[in-house]
């Protein structure tokens, strides 16, 4: 009867260890997507994934994009994330976030080191929920919508309101609602909010782009569908019709700036499509989670459709939402 050499002999039996670790990491508890209420109270998002028997993970903070984290490992009971920043002068300020799950209930707490390897302040902090599982893509055909809703009323912002004080640049000029931006340092331009507040439902619009634009439409003050002046530049997630960060449109259907864009937007069990200018950009895609800038982390409750107004000029007209009837 042969026998193995200790040298195949060692080979399986390393072969065997990195088989089971990889096994551990894949049931991991953490492997999900979690919504965050960060320190200070806003909005953000963790994503943990598995490949090839690693782990990664991408967070949301606040506002901004969804970025890759720098590193991801567990240490007993606990999922460590690391996040570098570089400043100016290249030096790098590290941050480990640390948590802890009970059922779908997650703890948080972040730390920040120097370059010098010094703790900065000290830790904060948050919490997080599992977000549950994606549903099936939804069958728009079958999806019935409510009488149609009038957003706005071409005179004044009945019906809207700033989302926190503010200086206002939004009006009404000729039916057309329009948000003008001074740029100054005493000056901090505010976003606007229905009153109203909606679950599920298709919205349709008509925006045009000045110079620059870089507005955006909050679904349920959750989803950023991208408004901005990107006409014939290349596909993005950062640009027109997209959701900022997560949904790359499939095709480029800005028009130039000035003219009149129009949107047809359906969200629907946390799947989106976007139709821009006629052209179907992102179709009945899922959302894995809130954008930057969101006013929660909650996608399970109703909320206001939310215009971003704090960067710069932008016209919007014809709005008309119609909800989703259960």
């Amino acid at each position: 009867m042969l026998r193995p050499s200790s040298l195949s002999l060692r080979h399986a039996i390393a072969a065997l260890v990195v088989s089971s670790a990889s096994l551990a990491v894949a049931e991991s508890p953490f492997i999900g997507r979690f919504a965050l209420t960060i320190p200070g109270g806003g909005a953000g998002w963790l994503g943990v994934e598995e490949k090839g028997g690693q782990l990664s993970s991408s967070v949301l903070w606040g506002g901004g994009s969804v970025l890759p984290t720098d590193g991801t490992k567990i240490e007993g009971d606990k999922l460590l994330v690391t996040r570098l920043q570089k400043n100016k002068e290249g030096k790098v300020t590290t941050e480990t976030i640390t948590a802890t799950l009970s059922g779908d209930a997650m703890k948080l707490t972040t730390v920040k080191h120097n370059p010098e390897g010094k703790q900065m302040g000290q830790p904060a902090e948050f919490t997080g929920k599992r977000i549950p599982a994606m549903p099936a893509k939804p069958d728009l055909s079958k999806v019935k919508f409510g009488d149609p809703v009038a957003l706005l009323n071409g005179k004044d912002l009945t019906g809207w309101r700033l989302l926190k004080e503010a200086d206002n640049g939004w009006s009404v000029v000729d039916g057309v609602l329009q948000n003008r931006v001074v740029k100054a340092k005493d000056k901090h331009f505010g976003n606007l909010r229905t009153d109203a507040e909606f679950e599920d439902f298709n919205l349709k619009t008509e925006v045009r782009t000045q110079e620059g634009s870089n507005s955006g439409i909050y679904l349920r003050g959750i989803y950023e569908v991208q408004v901005m002046e990107s006409f014939g530049q290349p596909l993005d997630p950062h640009h027109m019709g997209a959701l900022y960060s997560r949904i790359t449109p499939s095709v480029a259907a800005e028009k130039p700036i000035g003219e009149w864009q129009t949107l047809d937007i359906t969200l629907v069990d946390r799947h989106l499509t976007v139709i821009l200018n006629g052209k179907t950009i992102i179709d009945n895609q899922p959302v894995l989670g809130c954008t930057g800038g969101a006013m929660s982390s909650d996608e399970f409750k109703p909320g206001p459709i939310y215009l971003q107004g704090d960067h710069t000029n932008v016209d919007y007209r014809n709005m008309v939402l119609r909800p989703v009837v259960k």
